[in-house]
């Protein structure tokens, strides 16, 4: 007897034999995940043995659960915070402020990838334990949220683990996404980012600093998004409520003009030097602050210039107002130093190693030059487009803007202006955050 398949069998077998092949998609893109996770660990334990700071990151993760453990158990309540890095902390942190004076009977886990956001703020008051976030396998995720069970869970911008997230949501656990900011070329919105792109959905919300990242959360179906703005307006407009008073800059500045150049690379200084050595330079004061503050490293910065030049450290030691140029070799000053600039120039966008934060010298009403590779940051290019804020591409164009804003005072007080506004324009991103998780 010959048994005829109907039509509607046709298509229930058509959409089973569609889902199992989407199913072993899913399947084999995890799978190529997670193995690529596993990889990561071996050479990053490999690679331990040449770079201080991916050996700090590898035994850091070997201590995370041992910690945990030590420090919670069945009964605590806790919070979890995750931040890639330094700069994603200084983003959330107006909102981990909040939540901290708001679930004080809490206890909350601070994590963090990179050894520049923990080893600088391993002893932030704003969390009870800070920990390296351990690589993202599944075992580490049972574990982690095994031990840690989070009430709520804050990640900042990016920084998105799959297992960790997936793990959240199968156990119903709370998770928002705070500052997310995303471009069209990111593997969520790519067909071989699935696994990524899942990962998303584990997040009851997400709030994007602008509206092409929330288009592009719906582009793939995301519906909880929010356009809140970036925290960080928040964060630094805090700045301008507290003492910013520094005595030995005060000395130094000695009422001159006073360019401070933050968060320098080597491109970036190298642009100052050629400046400093070649122009007319006495009717200027400038103070540099390095991103990376190696003695050797400000040792040669120091011998490259060839104008009176002194270090942070050496300030108590020196008249500082005879010198012209004030290196900062040491961290967590910078944002008060901003308060005195009356031109700044912000490293990072010179070279390839990303424009550092324009905002904290911004919301001062100050002038800033930055370098040509800024296009991933839209706050450089709105204030580029106010006219606060000004892209060289070489030592030219860098001499000309600053000689033009040294010369002209009345000048640096318009473009000044400029970026304050656009910072005040700008907050208010932590009152909707708050208000959504009703604080």
């Amino acid at each position: 007897m010959t048994y005829k398949i109907t039509k509607i069998e046709q298509v229930i077998h058509r959409n089973v034999l569609k889902k199992c092949i989407l199913a072993l998609k899913k399947k084999t893109l995890s799978f190529i995940y997670n193995i690529g996770i596993k990889i990561t660990d071996f050479a990053l334990k490999c690679l331990s043995s040449f770079n201080i700071k991916i050996k700090l990151g590898v035994i850091g993760r070997s201590k995370t659960f041992g910690i945990l453990q030590d420090n919670l158990n069945a009964k605590s309540k806790t919070l979890w915070f995750h931040c890639a890095s330094l700069g994603e902390y200084e983003q959330g942190l107006p909102i981990f402020k909040e939540l901290r004076r708001h679930f004080y009977q809490h206890k909350i886990v601070l994590s963090f990838f990179s050894p520049s956001g923990y080893e600088i703020r391993k002893n932030t008051p704003i969390a009870d334990i800070v920990i390296y976030l351990p690589l993202d396998t599944r075992r580490n995720a049972k574990q982690f949220i095994n031990i840690v069970n989070p009430e709520l869970t804050v990640f900042v911008k990016y920084d998105i683990w799959p297992n960790f997230l997936n793990e959240i949501k199968t156990r119903n656990l709370r998770a928002v996404l705070i500052s997310a900011l995303f471009r069209k070329n990111q593997p969520y919105f790519k067909f071989y980012g699935k696994t990524l792109k899942q990962a998303l959905f584990s997040f009851e919300h997400i709030f994007t600093q602008n509206e092409s990242s929330k288009q592009l959360l719906e582009s793939i179906d995301y519906k909880n998004a929010t356009v809140s703005g970036d925290t960080r307006f928040d964060r630094v407009t805090n700045q301008l409520e507290q003492d910013n008073t520094l005595e030995f800059v005060e000395n130094f500045k000695n009422n001159q003009v006073c360019l401070v150049a933050g968060s320098t690379w080597k491109e970036d200084e190298q642009l100052l030097i050629n400046f400093i050595n070649s122009e007319n330079t006495d009717r200027i004061k400038i103070i540099i602050a390095p991103h990376n503050i190696k003695e050797n490293q400000i040792r040669n910065l120091k011998e490259s210039l060839s104008v009176k030049t002194a270090l942070y450290s050496e300030r108590d030691k020196i008249n500082v107002a005879n010198v012209q140029v004030l290196i900062i070799d040491s961290i967590g000053i910078l944002t008060k130093i901003y308060s005195y600039a009356d031109i700044s120039y912000i490293g990072g966008a010179m070279g390839n190693t990303g424009l550092h934060n324009t905002l904290e010298a911004a919301v001062f009403g100050v002038p800033i030059i930055i370098g040509k590779n800024h296009l991933k940051f839209p706050e450089a290019l709105t204030m580029i487009e106010n006219g606060g804020m000004f892209s060289v591409s070489n030592q030219d164009e860098f001499d000309k803007i600053l000689n033009k804003l040294i010369k002209n005072s009345d000048l640096r007080i318009e473009y000044g202006s400029k970026n304050s506004q656009y910072v005040r324009n700008n907050k208010g991103a932590v009152i909707q955050i708050l208000d959504y998780l009703r604080i």
